[in-house]
């Protein structure tokens, strides 16, 4: 019996490559994104290639949307046996710019919006008494940023969520993950906005695919709560 995996916040980047690598790997895959256009295509694409692929425009911050979609997705795919928290929301402003409503929205796509999804995959695990829930996490996570005052606050949100869910979950057979991006992820949108700085190095986001995969394949004898991916290069630790 197939698999299936949930990623929400699919766009071009990275939540574009951790669809096709659970989608290589025997998954089915569900797209969770704001914006219909883009999960649309993608999921038109894999299923051109035989992969069994539903893409539902849901707002994560609406408990009514995220039901209805989980609900859609067991319809249509059957339990859920993997949910990647990937969505994510930004206001890069300084605390004298940044409004409470900007404020309040950062958090309300990264921890709230991952809380309502673990909510709606937890009972499918405990049916079947595995599952796993992995959270992107970023440098913001563990280390506050000037200038981005909204995602810090959200992303250490996030990873406490993940955390104390992990120290619930683990007992019952479901691994919680975290996953800290610290570094500048090579994607489509990047060289789009001309954002590339040449001195930078970038991290290939198809390797980082496959580590939030080799997360979901460890053995419960040994399971990790946070991997900290960086890019290879010797002077990003000075």
């Amino acid at each position: 019996m197939s698999k299936t995996a949930v990623i929400s916040g699919v766009g071009s980047g990275l939540g574009a490559a951790l669809v096709r690598k659970f989608a290589s790997e025997g998954y089915q895959v569900g797209l969770l994104a704001r914006s219909p256009d883009y999960i649309q295509g993608l999921a038109e694409e894999l299923l051109q290639e035989g992969v069994k692929a539903l893409a539902v425009p849901t707002d994560i911050t609406d408990p009514q949307q995220v039901i209805q979609s989980f609900a859609r997705v067991r319809e249509e795919l059957g339990p859920v046996d993997v949910l990647i928290n990937h969505a994510g929301n930004a206001a890069w402003k300084g605390f004298h710019e940044l409004t409470p409503d900007e404020f309040e929205l950062s958090w309300r796509v990264c921890a709230y919006g991952s809380f309502l999804c673990a909510k709606e995959v937890v009972g499918d695990m405990l049916s079947a008494g595995s599952g796993a829930i992995l959270f992107t996490g970023a440098t913001s996570s563990i280390r506050g940023r000037a200038g981005a005052l909204a995602f810090s606050s959200a992303k250490f949100a996030v990873r406490g969520l993940a955390w104390a869910l992990a120290r619930e979950l683990w007992p019952e057979g479901i691994h919680v993950a975290h996953v800290i991006i610290d570094g500048v992820l090579d994607t489509p949108l990047l060289h789009e906005r001309g954002d590339v700085e040449e001195s930078e190095p970038l991290m290939n986001i198809d390797a980082v695919a496959d580590a939030y995969w080799r997360l979901v394949q460890q053995d419960k004898g040994a399971w990790g709560f946070e991997i900290d991916l960086r890019p290879h290069d010797e002077g990003f630790f000075e």
